[in-house]
């Protein structure tokens, strides 16, 4: 078991869109809450469930049976959705640590689309993955992984300090995250096969990851 606790990399300039994006996820957390209290029980979960990404929304759009909107503007309203407390905090935490460094990188305004792109792309290969399901996905980690594709390029030497069981360590961000990209990745192929299943959106954070790479190469070049 290992948590990051921070980075010891501070960034240059404040983290605008970072909180903002924070901020915005806590929000819409309260508000669910609220809407939780509020609606009878169905509706609720018939409200949480148009917001949310369901893969077999896609093979139905192309046959003519679903709508565009339907379809694909959830994998951007999923993003800011949440299942609980602890999916919140545990996602929160993550971006907290590493997307400041990543928006020092690309700038306010890019890091927000380089965010939205990541969880969308994140959104496409979990649906790829699972093309026929009708359980719902919801949550941040999709962009967040793709934040943290990004640091393991911008700042593989970074220490991150990890609580490893019970001891604070600083831990290389390459490693680090180098190993949280194996893990994802042999439970993503553990996964293949059994269809799918109400839990962790694996592909998602392995798509996540590997497209925040992919644009931030793009990105070194330019």
């Amino acid at each position: 078991m290992f948590i990051p606790l921070k980075d010891l990399n501070p960034s240059r300039t404040y983290p605008f869109t970072n909180i903002t994006l924070i901020l915005a996820n806590i929000a819409l957390f309260i508000y669910e809450l609220g809407l939780e209290v509020t609606l009878p029980r169905r509706a609720y979960e018939a409200l949480l469930f148009a917001y949310s990404t369901v893969p077999a929304r896609f093979p139905a759009f192309l046959a003519g049976h679903d709508s565009f909107e339907g379809s694909f503007v959830p994998l951007v309203t999923s993003m800011f959705l949440h299942s609980g407390f602890l999916h919140l905090a545990g996602n929160m935490l993550f971006l907290w640590i590493f997307g400041d460094n990543v928006e020092d990188f690309f700038g306010h305004i890019p890091y927000l689309f380089f965010y939205l792109v990541c969880g969308v792309g994140a959104g496409l290969l979990h649906v790829l993955f699972n093309l026929h399901s009708n359980l719902p996905a919801i949550g941040a980690s999709g962009a967040i992984s793709g934040v943290m594709g990004a640091y393991i390029l911008l700042y593989p030497r970074a220490r991150i300090l990890t609580l490893v069981f019970i001891f604070p360590l600083p831990v290389p961000a390459v490693i680090f995250l180098g190993l949280w990209y194996v893990m994802q990745f042999l439970a993503g192929i553990d996964a293949l096969g059994r269809g799918a299943s109400g839990g962790v959106a694996w592909w998602a954070h392995i798509g996540g990851f590997l497209l925040g790479m992919l644009l931030t190469t793009l990105a070194r070049r330019r």
